[in-house]
């Protein structure tokens, strides 16, 4: 399908939440950083030279004031970033095995970014973001509101799509945020019809949907009326619908697999939207994950993120 490049003045719209990460936990210290697959992503985006926006709600404590900071030093724009009074910044740690593998421990029940449909100007902020040429939002983005403002996330998706502008939606799904897989499924079932652009991982698929391979997952996204499908599947790469697969173009031994799908996605997309063909634009993927795999944390020192 053909892209739209984003503008300043219309720029690509991330849907999310931006929370304080602590990594490195010891006994003594930890590092405190800002974080979250959607705000991972738009980082990405923004500094390979994509104009993007910012869209959530944040509180009006020192927390959120950080995060807006961040976004505002990644170049990230916060037209549609809302603050809420009396409202707080999520908070997340993370730790890490010894194959690299991360679990993770959150303090987010009470996050301003949850109480977004309910803060002042969400209304106004939403009918000027539908003129996006790209909306990106996750499951995770769906898991942080009650079932009513489920639907007004896939009413704002369908209206984007309607005036032209894609959908990209990654899976992402993340157990601690469902009352349950079948309510993730359902909400996920009711979005799939608006998406434009599906970025799946395959182990959310299999456990969400009971597919046992990944061409399970393409399919039922191109049945549901995706253009473009793209789904990851760890070291074994990404398979992109009707076009196979596309392995990485090296064997990566992680040390922190925190954000290594959100930059892939971001990756895919900046290469997408500056006009290369879908198998190119996996590749440019797998080399920026490539690159956040071999670090701890899931962003990059500035300058390390180099061309995908």
């Amino acid at each position: 399908m053909e892209l739209v490049a984003p503008t300043p003045d219309c720029p690509a719209v991330v849907f999310g939440e931006a929370m304080i990460e602590l990594s490195d936990v010891t006994d003594e210290a930890c590092r405190l950083g800002v974080a979250g697959d959607s705000f991972n992503t738009a980082v990405y985006l923004s500094r390979q030279g994509l104009s993007v926006a910012y869209m959530t709600a944040l509180g009006d404590e020192a927390f959120s004031d950080r995060i807006a900071g961040a976004l505002t030093e990644e170049g990230i724009d916060t037209r549609y970033v809302l603050r809420r009074d009396g409202g707080t910044a999520g908070l997340y740690a993370v730790t890490v095995d010894e194959v690299g593998e991360r679990s993770f421990t959150y303090w987010r029940s009470a996050s301003a970014a949850r109480a977004f449909f309910r803060t002042q100007g969400a209304d106004d902020v939403l009918r000027k973001a539908e003129r996006t040429p790209l909306l990106y939002l996750s499951g995770i983005t769906l898991s942080l509101f009650d079932e009513s403002e489920r639907r007004q996330v896939i009413s704002f998706a369908r209206a984007v799509r309607e005036v032209g502008g894609a959908v990209v939606f990654d899976t992402n799904y993340r157990p601690r945020g469902w009352e349950s897989s079948g309510e993730a499924a359902r909400t996920i079932d009711a979005l799939a019809p608006h998406v434009s652009i599906a970025l799946p991982t395959f182990d959310d698929e299999a456990i969400l949907f009971g597919f046992s391979e990944p061409i399970d997952s393409a399919d039922r996204w191109l049945a549901a009326g995706a253009r473009e499908v793209v789904v990851k599947h760890g070291p074994a790469g990404a398979l992109i619908a009707g076009k196979g697969w596309v392995p990485p173009p090296e064997t990566v031994l992680p040390l922190d697999t925190t954000g290594a799908g959100d930059s892939f996605n971001a990756g895919y997309l900046a290469a997408r939207l500056g006009g290369a063909p879908p198998k190119e634009a996996a590749m440019a993927g797998h080399v920026l994950a490539a690159k956040v795999l071999r670090t701890p944390g899931a962003i990059l020192p500035r300058g390390g993120t180099g061309p995908a």
